[in-house]
This record gives structure tokens, C-alpha cells and sequence, in this order.
């Protein structure tokens, strides 16, 4: 239960703590905490639906951190789920407001479609990032002409100006590693991430120049899986895990597809992945060896 905190940002903050991840990671921390209400009442979904004149699905989605939160909305739940103290409804209800502004990103809508907008606030939040690609370089990790030749890919018929706003975002994206408490990137790439020259070969071998300078950061830790592996854990195509230092936040797993992505929070379906990702890393070549296989896929570009 929420206990009595002192007024304004201060409480919300004693009670949730500091939120680098902006709006996202906000609405599903209050929408963790109103599914706690409700179900400590043994309220359903329907019942809830119909003290804010909605359907359940709106509060499984209110639930879920998925949807904007109406203060109105709020308060009628607080209502219904008993919490009449002055000072927790004023906590929770700063913190729907919060929960509303715009993050960043939202200067991008133009280009950003809403499936990703939630990654990025993820993203944004998430104290460890682990990451497998099979493709392409992982984007925190992209250079700008390398992130242009992979929009380039994706969206070859659009104009110049839109490909260079796609390009800025990633590298926005990328100010996250160089914050005051960056999160841990863990990145397993596939040998043929590195030697596929994307771009042409003068792109690659910056790239891979780039990639060298990174994993000198101590929040980066980058792996190979190498072609002689053969077969291998992940078959089934890039993934990310991120963890959260929020314990109202479970592990997400992210999995993107051509025109939308799914977000995977389940136990069981975190663990499958966790392990997947585990068994990639005691596959691939050491940590310790990154160096060293960069500079010889260098030399021989």
C-alpha cells in the first residue's frame, strides 16, 4: 500500500523514485500501482471500467502504462479503490500528470511510429540493455554514416530530409550511453554484423574504428558469435532485454518486426529469452577478445 508522503514532486519521488526514462516509464509504474489497488479491493476489470465510463480494455491498457492518463480517470479510481488519503491522491495524480508530458522523442512524431516511441522510453529508462543482432550493428552503437546507409535500407524512397531526421533521432538516441548514470549495454552481434561492408567499405572500416573506441567505455561490453559456430541459440532472429532498476518494472523483451513490434513481460517468456541470450554469450568469443577480432576484420577490409 502507498503510504502518506509529504506533498507535491517530493512524494512522488519518495515514492517512486528518479525516472530517467520520462513519460513511458511513468505510466507503467502508475499503471502497475492502480492494478495493485485494484486487485488488493478484488475489483475487476469491468467494475473499474464503469466507475470511469470505459471499457475494460481501457483499464487493462491504463494498466498496462499504454495509454495517456485523464486526471479525472484517476481520481475516480482512487476513489473506488479507497485511497482517500489527501496526500496519496495528490502523490498519484502528480504523477499521472507527469506521466502526460511529452518526452523527447515526441518532437520526432512526424517520423516515430507509436510501436517504437514505447521502445524508446524504455530505452531511455532501462539500467541494462542486452542486445543480439544478426544484421546490422546495434543502433547505440551506429555511426552516422552507417545509421544513413541502414535508413537508407529501410526507407530507400524517401526524401533526403526525412532520411537525415531519421538519422539525428538515432543519434539522439545515443546521448543515453554518455548520461550521468548510463545504463550497461550488452550487445552479441553476429561475425556477419561486421563484415558485411553496409554502406561500402570506407562506412565499415569507420565503423568498425567506432566500435573499437565504444568498448572502451566500462557500461559497453560487446561479443562475436563467429562464423564457425555453425548453428546457435538465437536462430530465430535479433532481440533486446531490458532491465530496469524500478521494482514495479519487470525485464521487457523487445522483438521487431517490418511494421510494428512486440513487447514480451511474462515470466515465462523472459526466462525463455534470458536463457537464450545467456547460452549466446557463453557461445560467442570472450568479451576479452573484441579487440583484437576488429582489429584483424580491419586489417582485412
Amino acid at each position: 500500500m502507498i503510504g502518506s508522503q509529504p506533498d507535491g514532486d517530493a512524494a512522488v519521488t519518495n515514492m517512486f523514485g528518479h525516472h530517467r526514462g520520462g513519460p513511458t516509464v511513468l505510466r507503467i509504474v502508475l499503471g502497475s500501482q492502480l492494478r495493485r489497488l485494484r486487485e488488493q479491493r478484488q475489483i475487476t476489470c469491468e467494475e473499474a471500467g464503469e466507475a470511469i465510463r470505459a471499457s475494460h480494455s481501457k483499464i487493462s491498457r491504463m494498466e498496462l502504462g499504454r495509454v495517456r492518463f485523464r486526471s479525472r480517470d484517476v481520481a475516480d479510481l482512487l476513489t473506488l479503490y479507497g485511497v482517500t488519503g489527501p496526500e496519496e491522491r495528490q502523490a498519484m495524480l502528480a504523477l499521472a500528470d507527469q506521466a502526460n508530458e511529452p518526452g523527447w522523442w515526441h518532437s520526432y512524431s512526424d517520423i516515430l511510429p507509436p510501436w517504437f516511441e514505447v521502445y524508446i522510453g524504455l530505452e531511455e529508462a532501462a539500467s541494462r540493455i542486452r542486445a543480439y543482432e544478426v544484421q546490422f550493428v546495434p543502433g547505440l552503437l551506429q555511426t552516422e554514416d552507417y545509421a544513413r546507409a541502414v535508413t537508407l535500407l529501410g526507407h530507400p524512397d524517401a526524401p533526403g530530409h526525412e532520411v537525415e531526421r531519421r538519422v539525428g533521432l538515432r543519434m539522439r538516441r545515443q546521448s543515453l550511453l554518455e548520461a550521468e548514470e548510463p545504463p550497461h549495454l550488452w550487445a552479441v552481434v553476429d561475425e556477419a554484423v561486421l563484415r558485411r561492408p553496409l554502406g561500402g567499405a570506407q562506412v565499415m572500416r569507420k565503423q568498425l574504428r567506432h566500435l573499437l573506441e565504444m568498448t572502451e567505455s566500462p557500461n559497453i561490453t560487446l561479443q562475436v558469435v563467429p562464423f564457425e559456430l555453425g548453428g546457435h541459440a538465437a536462430a530465430g532472429g535479433p532481440f533486446s532485454i531490458l532491465r530496469f532498476a524500478e521494482r514495479d518494472l519487470p525485464d521487457v523483451v523487445y522483438l521487431e518486426q517490418l511494421t510494428s513490434a512486440l513487447y514480451l513481460d511474462k515470466r515465462e517468456d523472459v526466462d525463455h529469452y534470458l536463457a537464450v541470450m545467456e547460452r549466446l554469450c557463453i557461445d560467442a568469443e570472450p568479451a576479452t577478445a573484441i579487440r583484437d577480432t576488429l582489429n584483424r576484420i580491419l586489417k582485412e577490409t
